[in-house]
């Protein structure tokens, strides 16, 4: 299986605001935003692993900046790490607003997708060489955001995560 690239995957979601997609106060309801997210993160891992995929996880989502009503929503996603048969996919989204000519940023977000077979059995996906800097560093932490996730998931003993230790404890 060949070893894929982050900007392999790397997908640009673009969305209007409608009146349709706000609360009360004109702004982006959260929940339509992960839902956007979501696809957008769903599609990155799809061209990482050329395969249906499923969501695992989604990680703590903090909104920076509301997005307006009659504003666009970009979001951008790419696989930083695989696993066996899992991949985080990070996730930065930016509001635009065309009448002030302003784009800002909104949140960002880490999902987790498992690759499925056409028995919609997890498969084993391709591994990921980070290209940049930025890829290389957030191919590093994926390993520790995951033992977070498999911690709060109940799937590892706290004394387990060695990389997670690794940076409390000195040897």
């Amino acid at each position: 299986m060949q070893t894929r690239k982050p900007s392999d995957s790397y997908t640009m979601m673009t969305e209007l605001v409608l009146p349709n997609d706000t609360n009360v106060f004109g702004n982006l309801m959260g929940g339509r935003l992960m839902y956007w997210m979501d696809i957008a993160a769903a599609i990155a891992a799809q061209r990482h692993c050329n395969a249906p995929v499923v969501t695992a996880s989604v990680d703590n989502i903090s909104f920076e900046n509301p997005i307006k009503l009659g504003n666009t929503v970009h979001i951008e996603a790419k696989v930083t790490r695989a696993f066996n048969t899992s991949m985080e996919v990070h996730l930065k989204v930016w509001g635009e607003d065309f009448t002030q000519q302003f784009k800002y940023k909104s949140n960002e977000a880490y999902y987790t997708f498992v690759a499925l077979d056409p028995n919609r059995r997890p498969r084993v996906v391709p591994g990921l060489e980070p290209e940049t800097d930025e890829d290389q560093k957030l191919y590093e932490g994926a390993l520790r955001r995951r033992q977070v996730r498999l911690i709060l998931g109940g799937k590892m003993k706290p004394d387990d995560a060695v990389e997670l230790k690794a940076l409390f404890t000195k040897d």
